[in-house]
């Protein structure tokens, strides 16, 4: 199993970011999929959360009405668009199937900053 997550850097306040996750090692289109969030000394957190056939979505309450997940199963790809970005949701992002056994990946970093 494998995730590879990118599309991080730096962006102002009330900026944009895609993130984009390609996993590997499993049968991407029979998984849910989530992202979480790491935050310096804080524990991860679950962000958001996506359906095998990407018909359902979830968000944590900080991040809805900003945060959009969707995925392609042809690619083995699930993504975060990110709008509306703020200081707080600086933090390492990363991506894992749900109930998929095997290591995270090494994330992609988002800092919010003027």
């Amino acid at each position: 199993v494998q995730y590879v997550e990118s599309g991080g850097g730096l962006v102002q306040p009330g900026g944009s970011l895609r993130l984009s996750c390609t996993a590997s090692g499993f049968i991407f289109s029979s998984y849910n999929m989530m992202w979480y969030r790491q935050a310096p000394g804080k524990e991860r957190e679950l962000v958001a959360a996506i359906g095998s056939t990407g018909g359902t979505t979830n968000y944590a309450d900080s991040v809805k009405g900003r945060f959009t997940i969707s995925r392609d199963n042809a690619k083995n790809t699930v993504y975060l668009q990110m709008n509306s970005l703020k200081p707080e949701d600086t933090a390492v992002y990363y991506c894992k199937g749900l109930a998929v056994f095997g290591p995270w990946g090494q994330g992609t970093q988002v800092t919010v900053s003027s």
